[in-house]
């Protein structure tokens, strides 16, 4: 008996009918980004088979160094944004400077993405990612809050490949039916659970934390109830958390005071769809890192997030 099972596209064709002066650019510009990380997964599934796994000997704008796998999706994205007609400008992880459009090809959005997140683990087969997040175009302006989001969202390439997004609305999830190249509608308004009993944070930098940190970690550890996991990949990790719920920490520390996570290109997106999500994020001192007004494209923050019950808990421990 057939069930029908609503595609992405589907979805944004439905969400775009909500409203009434919608223009069909945004369902536009989410196509696109859906095509591309479509080609993105083709290759991460082939980066063991063909010349492109491997290091380019080029070093990005924070100094590490780029993965051919980077330098394939960093291009895919810019060319597939600049050119669809739907976007202002862009900022990808991989580039110190913006992006603008040409002119005959600028629209209304700026798009802030991570091409390939968590791509120290493509050679031990790890999951990786895309993350991307929306706002529209407001002035020349580049630097808004993560609250002026208009869609935030990351595709993970693991054992599945999986389109999670979010326009404030909910969070929905689709799975890539590999037989008829298309996402499919597998999880319907995802919510992370109140409590969990996993914890996700790189122990190895323990000493270089503050002190309510590390009272936290010591707590998890003599209660016994807690599971620590941490795959070293943003995406995999925060996706776990989505799905199982916990806590995932980047907190700052002596060497990072800033913190290590790009704001806007990856604590705000995925703020935006915790909370959505109905889980929370913090950043410094229990401020909202969506209330954060960036002062540079490639700020960096602290981040707390995940399920409530875990991250109230937290907080106790600094206070």
């Amino acid at each position: 008996m057939y069930t029908y099972v609503p595609t992405l596209t589907d979805y944004l064709l439905h969400e775009q009918r909500r409203f009434n002066n919608a223009s069909g650019s945004f369902t536009t510009l989410m196509a696109q980004i859906e095509n591309a990380t479509k080609i993105i997964a083709s290759h991460v599934k082939e980066s063991g088979l063909v010349d492109i796994l491997g290091k380019t000997g080029t070093v990005n704008s924070f100094g590490e160094e780029v993965q051919k796998l980077d330098e394939f999706s960093n291009k895919l994205m810019v060319e597939t944004l600049t050119n669809c007609g739907e976007v202002y400008a862009i900022v990808s992880e991989e580039v110190a400077e913006p992006v603008y459009s040409p002119k005959e090809h600028s629209g209304n959005y700026i798009v802030y993405f991570d091409p390939l997140d968590g791509s120290s683990n493509i050679d031990t087969n790890c999951p990786i990612g895309t993350i991307f997040s929306i706002y529209y175009k407001n002035g020349d302006n580049l630097l808004q809050k993560g609250f002026e989001q208009v869609a935030a969202g990351y595709v993970i390439y693991g054992s599945s490949v999986m389109f999670v997004y979010t326009c404030g609305n909910g969070v929905n999830g689709f799975t890539l039916d590999p037989s008829v190249g298309s996402f499919l509608l597998s999880h319907r308004n995802m919510i992370i659970p109140d409590s969990g009993k996993i914890y996700s944070i790189n122990e190895a930098y323990e000493n270089l934390y503050d002190d309510g940190t590390k009272k936290y970690l010591a707590h998890l550890k003599k209660e016994g109830k807690s599971k620590a996991r941490y795959v070293g990949s943003l995406i995999a990790d925060m996706h776990r958390t989505f799905i199982k719920g916990g806590i995932f920490l980047y907190p700052a520390d002596k060497k990072q005071p800033e913190g290590k996570l790009r704001l806007m290109l990856e604590v705000n997106p995925f703020a935006f769809l915790a909370q959505e999500a109905g889980g929370k994020a913090i950043s410094k001192l229990d401020k909202n890192p969506l209330d954060i007004v960036p002062k540079h494209i490639h700020d960096r923050s602290p981040i707390i997030m995940g399920s409530k019950d875990n991250v109230d808990e937290y907080l106790s421990f600094l206070k």
